[in-house]
């Protein structure tokens, strides 16, 4: 075989395997949550665009949800606003969350809505505020170990998910459009809070309904203590790969949020590496995957 005819079959075969894939999820809504180093290094940028893009072509639904943490530190910075954090959230007073919204809700997700037309898809931006799609409500955390043990910290226009309406969101599926959400979401007073991206994407895709929940992270996956990666995995193995420690750090929260999308009705959570080119297309349309593989059963 001449080594065109051996790439051409490569070809065929990568196109065959995707095909069972392609019509098990048509249809589908796959929610994405988009960050780390796939948003900041251009040749990943690109491929994710491309990913979301031949998604939708082939009949799937992509909601893409994305965070914005690094940029909104470089702008503060760029102001001489310093970034405080406690527990991992950052304090957000109302001149924070001014720039909360100007990158998120503005640069960041303009840029994301921009990248996916300009290679040919139809993305529409939104935040929570638009048709009154997230609401929020204000959250507060207990001090760090140099406070008083119950001293509860006011962290400022920092929020969680309090309930979401999907209307806006569907109207744009409906419409072959694709969503794409920054995570500020309004309260009751009218003011906008700061959601963590994870949490949003969770909740969104328990209300949608969606098939997957996606986390790109710049990590290979959960990894046993031996390094290799784990996938599969049901949520009692979860539990415990946490009660051991084999998950732990910043990897508790992410888990935790995957564990509560799973027990609202999605059916599998993936934790990829967005830190490969074409990440979201291999989890979703090949054999092998990517990444960790989370079940509901």
């Amino acid at each position: 075989m001449s080594i065109n005819n051996k790439k051409a079959h490569q070809i065929a075969h990568v196109l065959i395997e995707a095909l069972p894939y392609i019509q098990k999820f048509q249809g589908k809504t796959i929610l994405i949550k988009y960050g780390g180093n796939a948003m900041t290094d251009e040749s990943l940028k690109h491929s994710f665009a491309q990913d979301i893009i031949l998604m939708k072509l082939v009949g799937i639904n992509p909601v893409v949800v994305h965070g914005g943490g690094p940029q909104i530190g470089d702008l503060l910075e760029k102001i001489g606003k310093t970034s405080q954090f406690i527990n991992g959230m950052r304090v957000t007073d109302r001149e924070t969350m001014d720039v909360v919204e100007m990158v998120l809700g503005g640069l960041v997700n303009k840029q994301i809505v921009n990248l996916i037309n300009m290679h040919g898809g139809k993305a529409v931006g939104l935040t929570g505020k638009d048709g009154n799609f997230i609401h929020a409500r204000k959250i507060s955390t207990p001090g760090g170990p140099e406070t008083e043990a119950s001293e509860i910290i006011d962290l400022g226009h920092v929020g969680e998910v309090s309930s979401i309406d999907p209307s806006v969101v569907d109207m744009l599926v409906q419409g072959d459009f694709i969503p794409v959400i920054a995570p500020i979401g309004v309260g009751v007073d009218g003011h906008s809070y700061n959601i963590n991206a994870d949490l949003v994407a969770g909740k969104v895709a328990e209300v949608l309904k969606a098939e997957k929940l996606m986390l790109l992270t710049n990590t290979t996956g959960i990894l046993d203590k031996q390094g290799n990666l784990l996938t599969g995995l049901s949520v009692n193995d979860i539990e415990d790969l946490i009660e051991y420690g084999t998950i732990n750090g910043g990897m508790i929260p992410k888990t935790r949020c995957a564990i509560d999308a799973l027990h609202g009705g999605v059916n599998s959570v993936h934790i990829i590496d967005g830190r490969v080119e074409h990440a979201v297309l291999l989890e979703l349309l090949t054999d092998e995957g990517v990444g960790t593989q989370l079940l509901r059963r």
